[in-house]
């Protein structure tokens, strides 16, 4: 299920997002063999199989989520993310933007969600997958890893959910790489995705579009410094709360799906 950028209220995409990533659902929508380009379809595939089967993988993404103030102006909000996982349920990703500097880990028995420059944490009950990670953290707080889409260890079933068109738009360069241009339809969003061409089909650009609100703000997220067989540090899925830190019952997300700011808790 790609997920609407939903950017005039909410910043919570990341990777990814978005992941979100990432609350709307936009619901399975009838697939019209006809209006699905079977290259885009085959590519897609090829992309979220060899995803699917990575054992552990490192990648650093540059978001940027646009928003619409309340004069109409445009504005791109720009982050970075840091995501290590390790299936089938070790994840680390670490987010610094505008609004937070945020630490998510999970070690397959707790999730923790870390606000690094406010020193506080909050934990939940892990789960036994990746997957299970994403979905519970969504259910119980509105806060998502962005371009989180990507992680799930069947990637495209959830992209495809909703899907009414693709078209498979030729190739460009992002970052240098040569890539499969992918455009997909949903009835609240359109999306891109660019797959590295060859025998690592990578996702290397992500584009969601929100057409029908006002602006048609975009969320955006372009990946590099992929690594398929990272040398994954020991306790990298660890957390220990630093010296002062506060925890909290409860992760502190705001309407936007930010994690709150201290004087607004």
């Amino acid at each position: 299920m790609v997920e609407a950028s939903t950017a005039t209220f909410s910043l919570r995409r990341l990777l990814m997002p978005a992941v979100v990533s990432i609350g709307l659902c936009l619901g399975a929508g009838s697939l019209l063999a006809a209006d699905i380009d079977p290259e885009a379809d085959r590519i897609l595939k090829s992309m979220s199989t060899y995803l699917g089967g990575l054992n552990s993988f490192s990648v650093t993404a540059d978001v940027d989520n646009e928003i619409i103030d309340t004069t109409g102006r445009k504005l791109q909000l720009s982050s970075s993310v840091e995501v290590v996982a390790e299936r089938p349920a070790m994840f680390y990703a670490h987010r610094r933007g505008p609004v937070a500097d945020v630490e998510l880990i999970h070690d397959g028995k707790v999730l923790t969600v870390h606000g690094k420059g406010l020193n506080f944490y909050a934990q939940k009950e892990g789960a036994d997958s990746i997957d299970g990670m994403i979905g519970r953290i969504r259910a119980e707080s509105g806060f998502d890893v962005p371009g989180s889409d990507l992680f799930f260890a069947d990637p495209y079933t959830g992209l495809m959910d909703g899907v009414e068109s693709a078209v498979y738009m030729g190739t460009g360069f992002v970052n240098g790489a040569e890539c499969h241009h992918l455009a997909f339809r949903q009835s609240k969003v359109d999306w891109q995705i660019w797959v590295q061409k060859g025998d690592t089909p990578l996702p290397m650009k992500y584009v969601i579009t929100s057409k029908w609100v006002t602006g048609a703000p975009q969320y955006s997220a372009r990946m590099r410094e992929w690594n398929t067989a990272p040398e994954i540090a020991a306790g990298q899925f660890a957390f220990v709360p630093p010296e002062g830190a506060k925890r909290l019952d409860s992760i502190p997300v705001d309407e936007m799906g930010e994690l709150m700011l201290e004087g607004e808790q």
